[in-house]
C-alpha cells in the first residue's frame, strides 16, 4: 500500500500507450511549463516520451513577469501546463503571458492545461452586483490567444461552456477509484458531504460496483441559528468515503465526518481531486478523524502542508493520454468509458 506524505502513486488506467517512435525531432507536438506545478508536468512529459520545452521565466523588480519562449513553435501544436492554485493571481497572469507568448510566435494550435481551474467557485451570481469570475477567467485565456482548453473536475459541469474555444473536461474519479478499490474496503458506502455534490458521489458509486450513495443534509432553520446536519441513508458499521472534487478549508468534509461517527460510521475515508488546503486544513485533516485523506497532485503538495494520513495520487498519465488523444484527434471522452 501507498501511503504516507512523499508519495505519490500513478494510477494504472486502461490507457493506450502513445507510439513513442511517433515523436521525433520534426514532431509538431510541443509541451511547456509555468512554474506552478513542474513536478506534474515533468511526469506527463515522461508519458508522451517528450522533453518539456526550454522558456526563460523571470520577474522584474516590480513584479512584473517576462516570458520567453527558447525553442521554435511555428506551426507546432502546443500545450501549456499551468494549474491556477496559489498564488492564484500570480499563475493566471503567468499563463496569459505564456499563451500570448505562443501566438506571437506563430504556434498552430494552443491548449491551455489547467489541472486545476481558479475561480472556478464564481461560477453564478448569488448576489446583486457580483462578478461571474468563472467566465471571467475563461475569456481572458480566448483573447490571449488559446485555441482550446484541457482542465480536470472542473467545479461545476457549467463552466466548460463559459469557452469560446473547445475546452476538454477530464475527469479525476478513474484515478481516484482505482486506488479506492485496490483497498478491498468491506462494507463501502459512497457519502456526498452536501446536496450539491450528489451527482459527483452517485457517479463514483457507480463505478465502484454500485456502492451504497449517502447524502449529508445541511439546513439553517433561521438566521443566527446553528446548522442542523442529518444523515441520508445507512452508514452505521460501514466504511464511510466522503467524495468532494475539492478540499479547501477543509470545514465541510471535517464536520461531515465528525457526524457519519456519531451516526455509527466505522472508518472514514476523504476523497477529492484538488488539495487547495488553505489554513487550517492541515490541522483539521490531521486530527484523526479520517483514516486516510486522499488527493491528486493537480495543486503541488508542499512539505507544510502534508501529514502522516495524506496519499496523493498521480494525475500524470491521465492527462498526459488526454494530451495524446488531442494531438492525435481521436476521442478523450473514450477514456472514461
Amino acid at each position: 500500500m501507498l501511503r504516507g506524505p512523499d508519495v505519490i502513486r500513478s494510477a494504472t488506467l486502461p490507457m493506450q500507450t502513445p507510439s513513442l517512435p511517433h515523436f521525433g525531432e520534426n514532431n509538431r507536438l510541443k509541451l511547456f511549463s509555468g512554474s506552478a506545478n513542474v513536478d506534474l508536468a515533468r511526469e506527463v512529459a515522461r508519458y508522451l516520451g517528450l522533453d518539456l520545452g526550454p522558456m526563460v521565466r523571470k520577474r522584474f523588480a516590480d513584479g512584473e513577469l517576462y516570458i520567453q519562449i527558447q525553442e521554435s513553435i511555428r506551426g507546432c501544436d502546443v500545450y501549456l501546463i499551468q494549474p491556477t492554485c496559489q498564488p492564484v493571481n500570480d499563475h493566471l497572469m503567468e499563463l496569459l503571458i505564456m499563451i500570448d507568448a505562443c501566438r506571437r510566435a506563430s504556434a498552430r494550435q494552443i491548449t491551455a492545461v489547467i489541472p486545476y481551474y481558479g475561480y472556478a467557485r464564481a461560477d453564478r451570481k448569488t448576489a446583486g452586483r457580483e462578478s461571474i469570475t468563472a467566465k471571467l477567467v475563461a475569456n481572458l485565456m480566448t483573447k490571449a490567444g488559446a485555441s482550446r482548453v484541457l482542465a480536470i473536475d472542473l467545479h461545476s459541469a457549467q463552466i466548460q461552456g463559459y469557452f469560446d474555444i473547445p475546452c476538454d473536461h477530464v475527469y479525476g474519479t478513474p484515478v481516484l477509484i482505482d486506488y479506492i478499490a485496490s483497498k478491498n474496503l468491506e462494507d463501502l458506502v459512497v457519502v456526498s458531504p452536501d446536496v450539491g455534490g450528489v451527482a459527483r458521489a452517485r457517479a463514483f458509486a457507480k463505478k465502484l460496483n454500485d456502492a451504497p450513495l449517502a447524502i449529508i443534509d445541511k439546513r439553517r432553520q433561521a438566521h443566527n441559528v446553528a446548522e442542523v446536519m442529518n444523515v441520508v441513508g445507512d452508514v452505521r458499521g460501514k466504511t464511510a468515503v466522503l467524495v468532494d472534487d475539492m478540499i479547501d478549508t477543509a470545514g465541510t468534509i471535517c464536520e461531515g465526518a465528525r457526524l457519519l461517527k456519531q451516526e455509527g460510521a466505522r472508518q472514514v475515508y476523504a476523497c477529492a481531486t484538488h488539495p487547495v488546503f488553505s489554513p487550517p486544513a492541515v490541522e483539521r485533516l490531521s486530527a484523526g478523524l479520517f483514516e486516510e485523506v486522499i488527493v491528486t497532485n493537480t495543486i503541488p503538495m508542499t512539505a507544510a502542508r502534508q501529514f502522516d494520513q495524506l496519499t496523493v495520487l498521480s494525475m500524470a498519465n491521465l492527462l498526459g493520454e488526454a494530451i495524446w488523444r488531442i494531438h492525435e484527434e481521436s476521442s478523450v471522452s473514450s477514456m472514461f468509458r
